[in-house]
């Protein structure tokens, strides 16, 4: 599990206020999920290890809901399950986002995918901000 860099090396700072990530946190609310997905690719094609991996699942995720927007439950349980696999490597809390929350969450949304036959109704996966005035603007 590699979750820090070389000595000397800083993390990337997380600013979900403004820009791509920002965006993409929007769209994702808004339910406009390949397109949030669009926004975080941008950030994610130039970022490195560990936040590289984060990304990579948060991307993930907006694919997977995105998948169950076009009725394909099995697509979406593949990629929570791949999302879930990257974002668990992770603290509670990283990039500025409460990871525990979100895994947390993909969790309940593959247990109610494994246990419905046809497509069950269920909203998103909880991608928040530990920023509280940032949480507030997306409730």
């Amino acid at each position: 599990m590699m979750l820090a860099r070389d000595i000397g090396s800083k993390l990337m700072i997380f600013d979900w206020s403004q820009g791509a990530l920002a965006e993409g946190l929007a769209l994702y609310e808004a339910g406009e999920f390949f397109a949030a997905h669009e926004a975080w690719e941008s950030v994610w094609l130039g970022t490195q290890q560990p936040e590289k991996m984060f990304l990579q699942g948060l991307i993930q995720v907006t694919a997977a809901f995105y998948h169950l927007q076009r009725n394909n439950p099995l697509g979406t349980a593949r990629l929570l399950e791949a999302s879930l696999l990257r974002l668990e490597r992770y603290p509670e809390a990283f990039g500025g986002i409460s990871v525990s929350l979100l895994c947390s969450d993909i969790r309940e949304r593959l247990h109610m995918l494994k246990a419905a036959a046809p497509t069950p109704q269920f909203g998103p996966a909880r991608i928040r901000p530990l920023n509280s005035q940032l949480l507030e603007g997306l409730r």
